[in-house]
């Protein structure tokens, strides 16, 4: 595992705002949360969150345009990375799944695509909203 990045304060600020929420946050949510600890413009929310995912450290949920804290730092490194994203309550799952991994692989190497990210997004019910629905 490579150890972790010295971070700047603005961007050890952005992470403690991620790990402390309940659910993904916005740039501009973050900004709200941060606007006490010196933060008035969004240009240095997304600064910040461009270098955390440069590090592995955040995620950005493309399908809800928002961050979450990475559950595994540095685990995955380029890998397949897979959210369930519950419409309902908002909680993130994270997670890999080799048999996924292995097929998107094949797909790749058969069509000798070169991927440069791949992120799966699955939005639903969790199974707490579920049951409740």
């Amino acid at each position: 595992m490579n150890p972790r990045p010295e971070l700047t304060k603005n961007q050890s600020l952005v992470l403690r705002a991620l790990d402390a929420a309940d659910g993904p946050l916005s740039a501009y949510t973050i900004l709200d949360r941060l606007r006490e600890e010196g933060f008035r413009a969004p240009l240095q929310v997304y600064r910040a969150l461009e270098k955390l995912q440069d590090f592995g450290l955040v995620h950005r949920l493309e399908s809800i345009n928002a961050f979450v804290a990475c559950c595994q730092p540095h685990e995955h490194g380029h890998e397949m990375i897979a959210f369930a994203i519950c419409e309902k309550c908002g909680k993130v799952d994270e997670f890999c799944d080799a048999a996924v991994q292995e097929r998107l692989g094949t797909w790749v190497r058969t069509h000798r695509f070169k991927p440069a990210k791949t992120t799966i997004e699955i939005r639903g019910d969790c199974a707490a909203c579920a049951e409740t629905a």
